[in-house]
């Protein structure tokens, strides 16, 4: 008997069938690599939420396994390459070194930023979204936090309380064909320094011919 390829794009097991049933597990690691992959622009958003309503609903592996199978192995993959966002994550910083998360590192759930006087700066351009929102408890002095953004990531500073701080947010124009794939939503006190929410900035050859930046163009 050949090999099945499991939903995330795994070879499973000899005994391994697509009539077995998914498990909660099963279908939350679907909708991950379905998420990761429209912040890839590999799913506009319609084809995202469609896929999404049967990820939910499917019964078995083999439902799970087509919603996935037209997608290159590195994204059907991630799922199982180690890839899982942590529940909490906290930075505690004081006087000294900048802090960044640029590339592709894994957005947690929710980040507590506990920084004094040194400068933050999250890039999302190359990032592992997992999952559609990210809180981020902000209790930060001094300096700048800068959130690097790419299509399909939003940004939500209601319930920042800024104290002697300014704020600078640059969002492109809008396209209805793209995904929100994730929310920031920044919730604390940011006292002195500024806040900027920018996209990722173009290459010297993207300006001259005025092309937006790639997702792939750090901050």
């Amino acid at each position: 008997m050949s090999e099945e390829i499991s939903p995330t794009g795994k070879h499973a097991g000899p005994g391994s069938s697509p009539e077995l049933r998914a498990s909660h597990a099963d279908r939350d690691r679907v909708v991950d690599v379905l998420r990761i992959a429209a912040g890839d622009g590999l799913l506009t958003a319609d084809e995202l939420d469609e896929r999404l309503e049967v990820a939910l609903s499917a019964r078995t592996l083999g439902e799970l396994a087509t919603l996935t199978a037209d997608l290159p192995p590195t994204v059907a993959t991630v799922g199982g390459t180690g890839a899982e966002a942590k529940d909490v994550v906290r930075i505690e910083q004081v006087f000294s070194g900048a802090v960044e998360r640029v590339g592709r590192w894994v957005v947690p759930r929710r980040l507590d930023l506990a920084i004094t006087y040194c400068e933050v700066t999250l890039d999302f351009t190359e990032a592992v979204i997992t999952h559609d929102t990210l809180r981020i408890d902000v209790a930060m002095t001094g300096k700048t936090l800068t959130l690097v953004t790419k299509p399909g990531v939003v940004v939500d500073l209601d319930g920042l309380q800024l104290v002697h701080s300014r704020v600078k947010y640059r969002q492109p124009p809008a396209n209805p064909d793209t995904p929100v794939v994730l929310r920031v939503e920044l919730v604390g006190q940011k006292a002195h320094g500024r806040v900027v929410v920018r996209p990722a900035r173009r290459t010297f050859g993207q300006w001259l011919l005025r092309k937006p930046a790639s997702p792939s163009a750090g901050g």
